[in-house]
């Protein structure tokens, strides 16, 4: 469904990569009303927004006067996005000034809000923009964490504006669950995504089709729904979620003492990676090659070690684990073995879905059934990636305000 979105820019370099935002809300089909700061229009121009929006861009609450622009922008709006926001933006919207049409506009939002900062690291840390955006947090708008890469100059660090596509999708998600409080704001979510490999020699590996889009999904999600958000990435070839601190990592060794490490002050830790159940016993420091009339060589296996379990035995007191089970066999026996694996693992919930070299892996939708500890199965139809990653969401938001008495 269209929805009415304000896209407001504030002054930074990272002004242009707004029209790109832009682009990806038009062509979805939403419209766009643009409410530049007038620092911004230094950087892009009000001509260009106008074209990219089809609709008439101010930055000053004096034109149109008559039709109320100040008020109606944010009376009206499903949706406003600050993007690039500046620590200038934020600490008027912290502090409830308004002196153009884009303060203005966020005073008189009763929509949610999503700003996207951008500034250097120095800014990023000052105590002033940490209270603000904790102020902001507070309110029930998504501050999105920067990205951290190349900024103004020379520089690098904290503080750059996270990529165009990647805030559309947590835009889209926060657009999607309307006007409700971000239920997991303070939360820290930990969400594991791709899959390992296990080297064999310098060229090939033992892996799996495991792609890492349901787990960014679960990231993109958590974070729109205001959680910081930390991901251990997998040989994912994806881009970076918006608002995520992600650790790559390649073999299921690596992926455990990261994903260990994380979990410490996790209030959940989603376990969507899938990681090999096996690792060769040696490692050829030269590729094998073949020799013709010889025996092909004996690839000797050893397991791996079960991270979830781990988990499960270190879990803190309310903290929600949910396991992952990938399952080939029919129904009955994929609920038992999942079960099964809840109660080794300690977890407290499992996601159960069919697999296959056609089903899930690299798919954009998902059906999962899910089982708990202490509740009937919670079945999940063909959805997407993003809605079955909400709905598995909303059962460990509800765990985290009621914990479960599980004896």
């Amino acid at each position: 469904m269209a929805a009415e979105i304000v896209l407001g820019v504030s002054g930074g370099i990272a002004a242009y990569k707004a029209c790109e935002l832009l682009r990806l809300f038009t062509e979805s089909g939403h419209r766009v009303r643009v409410v530049p700061t007038s620092s911004a229009l230094h950087f892009v121009g009000a001509p260009t927004w106008a074209a990219l929006s089809g609709r008439p861009v101010s930055a000053e609450v004096w034109d149109d006067v008559h039709e109320v622009p100040h008020v109606r922008l944010g009376q009206r709006a499903d949706l406003v996005v600050v993007a690039p926001a500046t620590a200038d933006v934020l600490a008027k919207a912290a502090t409830g000034q308004a002196d153009d049409l884009l303060t203005n506009t966020l005073l008189t939002a009763r929509c949610p809000v999503v700003f996207a900062p951008a500034m250097h690291t120095e800014m990023w840390e000052h105590p002033a923009t940490a209270a603000n955006v904790a102020t902001l947090r507070g309110r029930g708008a998504v501050v999105i964490e920067p990205a951290v890469g190349r900024l103004t100059g020379a520089d690098s660090g904290k503080g750059r504006l996270p990529d165009p596509a990647s805030i559309f999708a947590v835009a889209l998600r926060v657009l999607v669950r309307g006007v409700q409080a971000p239920d997991l704001a303070g939360r820290h979510v930990v969400v594991t995504a791709g899959g390992t490999r296990e080297p064999i020699d310098p060229v090939r590996f033992i892996g799996n089709r495991s792609s890492g889009k349901q787990g960014y999904a679960f990231a993109r999600a958590a974070v729109a729904r205001g959680a910081r958000v930390t991901v251990v990435a997998a040989n994912v070839g994806l881009p970076d979620p918006a608002g995520c601190a992600v650790v790559r990592v390649g073999s299921t060794e690596e992926l455990r003492v990261a994903t260990v490490k994380a979990a410490e002050d996790a209030d959940a830790v989603v376990m969507a990676a899938a990681p090999s159940d096996f690792r060769p016993v040696d490692y050829a420091a030269e590729k094998i090659k073949k020799s013709d009339g010889d025996e092909p060589p004996v690839l000797r296996l050893v397991e791996n070690p079960d991270i979830a379990a781990e988990l499960g035995d270190r879990k803190p007191a309310g903290q929600v684990l949910v396991a992952f089970a990938a399952e080939t066999a029919a129904e009955p026996v994929a609920l038992a073995n999942a079960r099964e694996k809840m109660q080794r693992k300690k977890a407290d919930l499992i996601v159960l879905n069919e697999v296959g070299a056609d089903r899930t892996f690299g798919a954009d939708d998902n059906a999962a059934t899910v089982l708990a500890v202490d509740a009937e199965p919670v079945r999940i139809g063909q959805r997407s990636k993003e809605d079955l990653a909400d709905a598995v969401l909303d059962l460990v938001a509800a765990r985290l305000s009621h914990p479960a008495d599980t004896g």
